[in-house]
């Protein structure tokens, strides 16, 4: 059986990597496009692309999936499987090429937290259990049939590069079990409204307004949406008129005394803001201009 991989971050390459492992054979590769990045805005390539070249792999990067000659270099691949892993949606044409079909991994336990980014909202949400999902592509994003899950717990310090780090190793092991149980036709579908909780929570796409922090809420919920947003795309307030990214935090429950949003602070050890019912305590941030640090280097070099 020959599959072709789509996909473009690092989340990806572990995936890639174990289906090489397994002795799968790759026909291609499909990734993003190379794109200006940086102060030198240098043409930088996609983490699969690189791992995919490094191996010797045929790697193709469609600007646009519908491009006919970007499909008729996928048709000639003769795969008989594509296997996309964080990659973008794909056109129909394109997703019902292959005779097996074209499977997706997913980083959330379908059907629920369908979307964008499954592992920030898991968090956010306060969820105690997580996992990863293969399943059959349909029309309708992440709504196909279920092939196979695994699902992991959710630490209570647990942050959204921790959990993305876990999930990858475990959704790559997922991977590989699903492609040769296909290959073996050895598997059994399962229709996703037959695991359909009355209440399904979505994972869209995170912008900026989203990410700045409300103080005006109880103390687990901040705690969870700065972890939720770490290291990336980050939790921020604002301090001095300027934003103040929030990396690592830490909770005090006790009663706040002041305003929620306003701050306290010894000027040299600690900075926490008021919430509801406590203060969150932040330990790893980067001011607005400046490199990230440590509160107790921020505090020396800062007039509060």
């Amino acid at each position: 059986m020959k599959i072709v991989f789509m996909g473009t971050p690092d989340f990806a390459v572990a995936s890639l990597s174990a289906l090489l492992q397994a002795g799968i054979e790759i026909a291609g590769v499909v990734t993003a496009a190379d794109k200006p990045a940086g102060r030198g805005q240098k043409l930088q390539e996609s983490a699969v692309k690189k791992y995919a070249v490094a191996q010797g792999l045929k790697v193709l990067q469609p600007l646009k999936l519908k491009d006919p000659v970007f499909v008729e270099a996928l048709r000639s691949l003769e795969a008989d499987l594509f296997v996309v892993v964080a990659f973008r949606m794909l056109p129909e044409l394109v997703w019902q090429m292959p005779k097996m079909g074209t499977i997706n991994l997913h980083g959330s336990l379908l059907p629920q937290y369908r979307g964008a980014a499954p592992i920030n909202h898991v968090i956010i949400n306060g969820e105690k259990e997580t996992g990863v999902t293969t399943f059959f592509l349909k029309q309708e994003i992440d709504t196909g049939d279920i092939i196979f899950s695994d699902s992991i717990a959710i630490q209570d310090s647990e942050t959204a590069g921790s959990l993305h780090d876990k999930l990858m190793v475990v959704g790559a092991n997922l991977l590989v079990k699903t492609v040769k149980a296909i290959e073996a036709n050895d598997y059994h579908e399962v229709p996703q409204s037959q695991s359909a909780s009355d209440e399904l929570k979505s994972a869209p796409k995170i912008f900026k307004d989203f990410c700045k922090v409300n103080w005006n809420q109880k103390n687990q919920i901040v705690y969870n949406h700065i972890r939720g947003l770490s290291p990336y795309p980050t939790a921020f307030t604002t301090l001095n008129d300027k934003n103040l990214k929030i990396f690592k935090a830490e909770m005090e429950n006790k009663e706040p005394g002041i305003s929620t949003g306003a701050f306290l602070s010894d000027g040299k050890t600690y900075l926490k803001f008021a919430t509801q019912d406590g203060f969150i305590k932040i330990t790893d941030l980067q001011f607005e201009g400046k490199k990230r640090m440590l509160v107790e280097e921020f505090l020396r070099g800062m007039r509060l």
